[in-house]
C-alpha cells in the first residue's frame, strides 16, 4: 500500500488518472479547448469521463478519457498518449487507426436509431502526444478528408482527428498551449494557465476521496492484469497438451506434463477426432 501512496504523489498531468481529473475541471477544459482551436466557446457539458463505448458483445469495447460538448453542439474527445504503442505481431504503431476506431464508436455512440445521418454533430479526436510521432517537428497535426484528385477538395464529414506533439519545435500555437507543453513535458510553470492546472493537481493530492479512488482503480488493474495473465498461461497450456497428443503421447503422460486433468486432455483429444 505504501508503493501506490508513493505512486499517487508522483503522479503528473501525463497520468490518464489525473488528467481525466483535471481536465473534469470545466475552466481549464473551456480553455484548452479555446486556446488550441482559436475559437470562443460559451459552455461545456460533460459526458462521463472514461466513457466505455462497446457497440456489441462482439466489438473491442474502448474507455475514452474525456468526451465534452460545446454550446453549438461539437463534440470533442481529449486523450492524453505517453507511449507510442507498436502491435508486436505486426510491428505497426497502433494510433493511427486507434483515431480511427475512436472515431467510429464516437459516431455510433452520437447517432441515435432511426435519426438522418445529417444529424451527427462535429467531432475531434484530439490525442496529445508526448512524442512526435510523424517526426517532423509540428506542434499539431490535423487531419480531415481531401479528395486525392483534387486537394482542395475536402469531404465535409465535420470529423477532425489533431494530434498534438508536447516535443513539437515549430507551428502556429498560442503561449498557453505552449506553456501546457512545456508543463506536461518538464513541470514547467511559467503561465497562469499552468499555475491554475498545478494548483488543481495539488488540490487533488489531498482529497482522501481522490486517493482512495486511485488506490481502488490501481487494485481493480492489478486484478485484471493477473486474470488476463493467468487466462495466457491456461491457453499455453492447452496448446501445449494439444502438440502433446499430436505427438502421439498418452493422455496420462500429457496430463502429467501440463499439469491438466486427464479429463481436460480427454476432451482436447475428443475435440482432435
Amino acid at each position: 500500500m505504501q508503493n501506490l501512496a508513493t505512486k499517487f504523489n508522483n503522479l503528473t498531468i501525463q497520468s490518464d488518472f489525473i488528467f481525466k481529473k483535471v481536465m473534469s475541471r470545466k475552466r481549464i477544459c473551456m480553455h484548452l479547448l479555446e486556446e488550441l482551436l482559436q475559437i470562443k466557446i460559451a459552455d461545456i457539458s460533460y459526458f462521463e469521463a472514461e466513457k466505455s463505448l462497446e457497440p456489441d458483445y462482439a466489438s473491442r469495447g474502448i474507455r475514452l478519457d474525456i468526451i465534452v460538448a460545446d454550446d453549438k453542439n461539437t463534440h470533442y474527445n481529449l486523450e492524453m498518449q505517453v507511449n507510442n504503442i507498436k502491435n508486436p505481431d505486426t510491428k505497426n504503431y497502433v494510433l493511427p487507426k486507434r483515431t480511427r476506431y475512436y472515431q467510429a464508436l464516437m459516431d455510433i455512440d452520437l447517432l441515435q436509431k432511426g435519426q438522418d445521418y445529417d444529424l451527427l454533430p462535429p467531432t475531434y479526436i484530439i490525442f496529445i502526444c508526448v512524442f512526435d510521432f510523424f517526426a517532423k517537428g509540428n506542434y499539431v497535426y490535423t487531419f480531415k478528408k481531401h479528395c486525392l484528385e483534387d486537394l482542395n477538395l475536402e469531404l465535409s464529414d465535420e470529423a477532425t482527428t489533431m494530434i498534438l506533439n508536447t516535443k513539437g519545435t515549430h507551428g502556429n500555437i498560442s503561449k498557453d498551449i505552449k506553456s501546457f507543453y512545456d508543463y506536461v513535458n518538464n513541470h514547467i510553470i511559467n503561465s497562469d494557465f499552468t499555475r491554475q492546472i498545478d494548483d488543481e493537481i495539488s488540490y487533488l493530492k489531498l482529497d482522501s476521496k481522490v486517493r482512495r479512488e486511485f488506490m481502488l482503480l490501481e487494485a481493480r488493474l492489478l486484478d485484471e492484469r493477473r486474470e488476463g495473465k493467468a487466462e495466457g498461461k491456461a491457453e499455453e497450456k492447452l496448446a501445449t497438451a494439444k502438440r502433446l497428443l499430436n505427438m502421439g503421447l498418452s493422455v496420462q503422460d500429457v496430463a502429467k506434463g501440463t499439469s491438466l486433468s486427464v479429463e481436460q486432455v480427454e476432451n482436447l483429444k475428443a475435440e482432435q477426432k
